[in-house]
C-alpha cells in the first residue's frame, strides 16, 4: 500500500495567499499599462489620430475656380466660359468596355484620339469615378445618345464649363489659348493652386496671364465609406474666380488689319507713341484657338503643321523680317543727333555709289539717281545714295548703338512670352556669330536696312512710336485694367515708364517728321496716294526688301512673278504733330512697301479713327462718371 503525506492546510493557504497577491499585482500592472496606452491613445496623441480618422472618412475635393474673362479696351470679349456638355463612364458600372466604345464610335462618332485619352485617364482614376470620353457634344450628339441611352449602362451626358473664343483666329496668337495640363506645366505651376484644375494657359494673353486668370480653388469635405464612396458633403468653400482682364487693342482696328491683309501672308502692330498700349496685334495667316481647348485632333494639328504658311507661327512677336528703307528715319535722326548731317545738307544720287577706293557699285532706286537731295527729299523719295553715304561717315559703331536707342536688336519687353530679339548688325555681333571682321561694304548696306539686319514686327512698330513720340521710348504693353467681377469697376494697370528721348535738339525730330510726311503728303513721296481723304496729316515711310538677287535687270529665281518678289513693309503715325496711333505693316511677299503694305495701314488709321469719333460722342458730360464699355 502506497503512502501519501498528509496536507498541510495552513502552509497550502499561505502559498495561495501569495500566488493571488502576485497574480493581482500583476493584473494591476497590466491594467495600469492598458490604462496609460489608452492615455496616450485618447489623450496626448487625439489630435494626431483625429486627424488620420477624418483623413479616412472625410475626402477633400477640390473645386476649380472659374477662370477670368478677357475683352478688349471696349469690352469686347475675347475669351469666355460657356456651358457645354461631355460623355462620361462610370468603368465600373460597364461590362464590356472595348464593346462599349465600339458601340459609341457608331452611335456618336467617338474618335480613335478620344478613345486613347479616356483610356489614359482610366489608369488614374478609381473605378467608381467617372472619366470623360468625350467634349464639346452638340445638340445633335445629345439627341441622338438620349435615344439609345438604354444600350449604354454607365454612361451619362453631364454638364461642364469650357474656354470658348468668340473671334477664333482673329485673335488667335494674341489671346491665345488653354490646353491640358501636362508635365511641363506641372513644372512650372503651383500644384496647391492647381487641385481640380485640368486646364491652363499655353500661348499669349492666357499664358502670360495665368496667375490673374486662374483664381483660387476652393473645396468640399465629403464623408466617404470604406470604399471612398462619396456619401454626404459636410462642408463647402466656394472657389474664387479669376479676375477678367481688359486689354489695350481694340478689336475694331484689329479686324479691319487682318481683313486688309486678304490673306497675304505677314504681321502688323499698331501702338499708341503716349503709352505704350498695344491697339493692335496681327499674324496672318492665324488658327482657330477652340481647336486647341479640349485638345486638338492629331488630324486638325498635322494640318496645321504641314501648312506651308505656318500658321501656328506668331509673326507680329517672332517673324523675321530684313527692315529695308523703313530704317531710314532712325538713320536720319541718329545723323542729325550726331552732327554729321543738317536738314539743308544735300547729296548728289547719280543712280549708283562707289565707297572711295573701290570698284563695287551699291545702285539707288531710280536708274540713273535722283539728283540732289536734302533729308526731307531723301525720306519723301526714299534715296538710298542718301543713306549708303550716311552710314558710311557714321561707322559701323555709331550706327549700331545709335539704333540700339530706338529698341533694335533687343525684345521691346511686352507682356507676352516668347519674343524674338531681332538682329542689329554690329562689329561684335558679326565676330560672335561668324568669327570674322566687318567690312565698309556691309555698313553701306546697313544703312538701307538691307544686309544681317533682321527686326520683328512689334521691334519695328516699337521703334516707330518711340520716333513719334519725338524719340521718347515706352514699354509697350497688353493690359489695360483687371476687374474682380462682372459689376465692379475695372482697375487700371500703371503705365510702364517712360524713358530718356533720343533727341537733344527738337528741331532734329521735326525734320525728320517733315521728311515722313512728304512720304505721304508730298508730290514725289513713295506713299501719296495713302493719305488721300485721311482728315489729319500721317507720317510715314515704306520699305522694301529685295528677296532675290539680280546682277541685270532680270530677276532672279521666282522673281519673275512680281507679287512675290520682295518682303515689303510700311511704318506710319498719325495725326503727324500730335501722334496716337502708329503702325507698321510686314508682308512677306509683295511688289512695294508702299504699294501693297500702306494700303493696310489706312485701313487700320480709318478704324482707328472711327473708334476715336465713335468714342467722341459717347464722352460723358462734365462732371459725369463713364460707364464700362
Amino acid at each position: 500500500m502506497k503512502f501519501r503525506p498528509i496536507k498541510d492546510g495552513r502552509q497550502e493557504a499561505a502559498l495561495f495567499a501569495r500566488r493571488a497577491v502576485v497574480g493581482f499585482l500583476v493584473i494591476l500592472i497590466l491594467l495600469g499599462v492598458l490604462g496609460v496606452r489608452f492615455w496616450y491613445l485618447q489623450v496626448s496623441q487625439h489630435d494626431e489620430f483625429q486627424a488620420r480618422s477624418d483623413a479616412n472618412r472625410i475626402l477633400t475635393r477640390p473645386l476649380a475656380p472659374a477662370r477670368g474673362l478677357i475683352y478688349d479696351r471696349n469690352g469686347v470679349l475675347l475669351a469666355e466660359n460657356v456651358a457645354a456638355f461631355r460623355l462620361e463612364v462610370i468603368p465600373e458600372q460597364v461590362a464590356d468596355m472595348d464593346a462599349l466604345l465600339h458601340d459609341l464610335q457608331d452611335t456618336i462618332g467617338v474618335s480613335d484620339d478620344d478613345i486613347a485619352r479616356f483610356k489614359a485617364l482610366v489608369k488614374s482614376k478609381r473605378s467608381y469615378q467617372s472619366v470623360p470620353l468625350r467634349l464639346k457634344l452638340s445638340e445633335e450628339d445629345i439627341a441622338q445618345f438620349s435615344v439609345n441611352r438604354w444600350r449604354f449602362p454607365g454612361v451619362d451626358v453631364v454638364p461642364y464649363l469650357t474656354r470658348f473664343y468668340p473671334k477664333g483666329a482673329g485673335f488667335g496668337h494674341l489671346v491665345g489659348y488653354v490646353g491640358r495640363i501636362d508635365a511641363a506645366d506641372v513644372e512650372r505651376l503651383d500644384a496647391s493652386l492647381y487641385a481640380g484644375t485640368t486646364h491652363a494657359g499655353k500661348t499669349g494673353i492666357e499664358r502670360s496671364y495665368e496667375a490673374l486668370l486662374h483664381g483660387q480653388p476652393g473645396y468640399e469635405l465629403v464623408e466617404v465609406n470604406a470604399d471612398r464612396r462619396p456619401l454626404r458633403v459636410i462642408d463647402r468653400v466656394a472657389p474664387t474666380p479669376g479676375k477678367n482682364l481688359y486689354l489695350t487693342v481694340d478689336a475694331r482696328i484689329q479686324e479691319a488689319g487682318e481683313a486688309a491683309f486678304e490673306g497675304r501672308a505677314g504681321a502688323s502692330v499698331a501702338i499708341d507713341p503716349r503709352n505704350g498700349e498695344v491697339l493692335a496685334m496681327i499674324s496672318v495667316p492665324s488658327f482657330d484657338p477652340n481647336l486647341f481647348v479640349n485638345g486638338i485632333s492629331q488630324a486638325d494639328y498635322r494640318a496645321l503643321l504641314d501648312n506651308p504658311d505656318k500658321p501656328l507661327l506668331d509673326r507680329a512677336l517672332r517673324g523675321s523680317y530684313v527692315p529695308g528703307s523703313t530704317v531710314k528715319p532712325f538713320l536720319a535722326a541718329a545723323g542729325l543727333e550726331l552732327g554729321l548731317r543738317t536738314p539743308a545738307d544735300t547729296i548728289l544720287s547719280t543712280g549708283e555709289f562707289f565707297i572711295p577706293g573701290q570698284t563695287r557699285g551699291y545702285r539707288d532706286v531710280r536708274a540713273g539717281g535722283h539728283g540732289r537731295v536734302d533729308l526731307v527729299q531723301s525720306l519723301a523719295q526714299s534715296v538710298n545714295t542718301y543713306y549708303y553715304s550716311l552710314a558710311l561717315d557714321m561707322g559701323i559703331d555709331k550706327l549700331s548703338d545709335s539704333m540700339a536707342k530706338f529698341g533694335f536688336g533687343q525684345p521691346t519687353g511686352i507682356d507676352l512670352v516668347g519674343e524674338s530679339a531681332g538682329v542689329l548688325p554690329s562689329r561684335d555681333w558679326k565676330r560672335e556669330r561668324m568669327n570674322q571682321a566687318w567690312y565698309p561694304g556691309e555698313t553701306v548696306i546697313a544703312g538701307i536696312g538691307q544686309g544681317f539686319w533682321v527686326v520683328t514686327p512689334m521691334q519695328l512698330a516699337h521703334g516707330v512710336a518711340t520716333l513719334a513720340a519725338a524719340g521718347v521710348s515706352r514699354q509697350p504693353h497688353l493690359l489695360r485694367a483687371t476687374q474682380d467681377g462682372i459689376g465692379d469697376a475695372p482697375v487700371a494697370m500703371a503705365t510702364p515708364a517712360a524713358g530718356p528721348s533720343f533727341f537733344r535738339n527738337p528741331a532734329n525730330f521735326d525734320a525728320v517728321r517733315e521728311g515722313m510726311i512728304a512720304v505721304v503728303n508730298g508730290p514725289t513721296g513713295t506713299a501719296r496716294t495713302m493719305g488721300d481723304g485721311f482728315p489729319f496729316l500721317i507720317a510715314g515711310k515704306s520699305g522694301t526688301a529685295e528677296r532675290f538677287s539680280r546682277t541685270n535687270e532680270v530677276w532672279q529665281h521666282i522673281s519673275q512673278v512680281a507679287i512675290e518678289r520682295h518682303q515689303v513693309l510700311f511704318e506710319a503715325f498719325t495725326p503727324a504733330d500730335s501722334p496716337r496711333i502708329a503702325a507698321i505693316v510686314a508682308l512677306e511677299a509683295g511688289r512695294g512697301g508702299g504699294r501693297d503694305a500702306a494700303p493696310i495701314v489706312r485701313k487700320m488709321m480709318d478704324a482707328w479713327l472711327l473708334d476715336q469719333a465713335q468714342a467722341q460722342v459717347q464722352a460723358p458730360e462734365p462732371g459725369k462718371q463713364a460707364g464700362n464699355r
